[in-house]
């Protein structure tokens, strides 16, 4: 083996191995949008939005597509990227980055092949700050196939009865109703630190303030990529959908910050709820 070809490219540590990008715990911090970018990698069945790079190339962000695919590259030219992927070398910033800029190498029409990324450009490096990201929830997956000859498959209609009824409030950023056979559930990722959310929570539900209403309950929360994401779950009482929710949880949310600019020390009754909250991790999928 020549000198040349033993050579360690800029990418690659002693043993050949590629360079990992080091961990960081609020993977899509600093993005438009970030809460929504973790909905939709992590409970939004289905769900799209669009995105704006520097350069100005417009990319779809799409919570699944066909075959858990990472990204393709369509007959017209337009780049999806899948959030719900099973890859992760380390960085799911990096990863998504990736797949951006293998797919714009991708001939349109085609799959973009997934491969270890190395250290290179983040999502926050690719995307244009001031880009919008405007979340669309969807009923199914008509839109991978709208105008081909795919509407109305089997297939398709297979995927669309896997999905469980999903809603997007509006009165806040990042919050989510759904509805899993016959139990209903708002999950609301809250972009602030996770010490200081799991405080001011412990502030209002010691005072029983975190509640939607009559028929509701906060059963618990989950970490999501840096951040929390309180779970409520709704009784029968409740009636279906985002509408009911709106108002309360404006109101929550407005309590809420109030609970997170109070800087004094936790009571002894709210330690202990905090510890709680802490303990008592749901995954509601």
């Amino acid at each position: 083996m020549g000198k040349k070809s033993r050579r360690k490219g800029p990418d690659r540590q002693g043993g050949g191995k590629k360079q990992r990008m080091p961990f960081v715990a609020r993977t899509f911090e600093g993005l438009p949008g970030e809460g929504d970018w973790i909905a939709l990698r992590e409970f939004v069945p289905s769900g799209t939005a669009d995105v704006a790079l520097a350069d100005g190339t417009t990319v779809q962000v799409c919570s699944l597509l066909p075959g858990n695919g990472a990204a393709i590259r369509r007959p017209d030219g337009d780049i999806w990227v899948g959030l719900q992927v099973q890859h992760n070398f380390g960085d799911v910033s990096r990863d998504l980055a990736h797949m951006i800029e293998t797919a714009r190498e991708t001939e349109p029409g085609n799959p973009v092949p997934v491969t270890d990324p190395g250290v290179g450009p983040r999502l926050q490096e690719l995307i244009d700050p001031s880009s919008s990201f405007d979340v669309a929830v969807h009923d199914g997956f008509d839109f991978w196939v709208a105008g081909t000859d795919a509407e109305g498959s089997d297939a398709l209609a297979a995927a669309n009865d896997s999905i469980s009824p999903t809603e997007r409030l509006s009165s806040v950023d990042a919050a989510y109703w759904t509805r899993m056979g016959d139990r209903r559930y708002l999950r609301w990722v809250v972009t602030e630190d996770e010490g200081k959310v799991l405080d001011a929570f412990a502030r209002l539900h010691e005072a029983d303030a975190d509640r939607l209403g009559d028929g509701t309950r906060l059963i618990g929360m989950f970490r999501a990529h840096g951040l929390l994401v309180p779970v409520w779950e709704m009784e029968d009482s409740v009636p279906d959908g985002a509408g009911p929710l709106e108002e309360p949880l404006a109101a929550v949310k407005k309590r809420l910050d109030d609970a997170l600019a109070d800087t004094s020390d936790l009571t002894s009754a709210q330690r202990n709820v905090r510890n709680g909250l802490a303990s008592r991790q749901v995954t509601i999928r």
